[in-house]
């Protein structure tokens, strides 16, 4: 197996365990009745609805979601984790925020929320930036974790 492969294997890996993480916290957040309008599940659901014509159920954004935070984000890290700055933590919090960027910029609008989610509201953005920051430290410790024997 070459060095990008097991990096690209270890990626997959923290991005797993950085969603289940996140998706926790998620799950409790709802279950608290904190921010009851912001449901980013519901919001891969719509945006697989409005793109395939189809009615998907709430699996299907679960789907999506460890799919994106496991697969696009995780293997993205693992090749972009050496052009970051800093060590493990600092690396996985700035990809965090890149990656909130990217929801802010890109799937919100797309999914009716607004550019940074605005029709949600400044709590809202701020939620999902301290989630994405979690979501990051989570990815950049586990995968430094998973590198470090190398």
């Amino acid at each position: 197996m070459s060095s990008s492969s097991i990096h690209i294997k270890q990626g997959l890996i923290a991005g797993f365990w950085a969603t289940v993480v996140l998706s926790m916290i998620m799950v409790m957040k709802a279950m608290m009745g904190l921010m009851p309008n912001m449901n980013p599940i519901a919001d891969i659901v719509h945006v697989f609805d409005m793109f395939t014509g189809m009615q998907a159920g709430m699996m299907v954004g679960w789907l999506g979601h460890f799919f994106i935070g496991t697969v696009a984000w995780g293997i993205l890290y693992s090749l972009l984790v050496n052009k970051l700055p800093g060590g493990g933590l600092m690396k996985g919090l700035i990809f965090g925020a890149i990656a909130w960027m990217a929801m802010m910029v890109i799937f919100m609008p797309l999914a009716g929320q607004g550019f940074f989610g605005m029709k949600e509201g400044i709590m809202a953005m701020m939620a999902t930036l301290m989630l994405h920051m979690v979501y990051g430290a989570v990815l950049g410790l586990v995968y430094a974790k998973l590198t470090a024997h190398r």
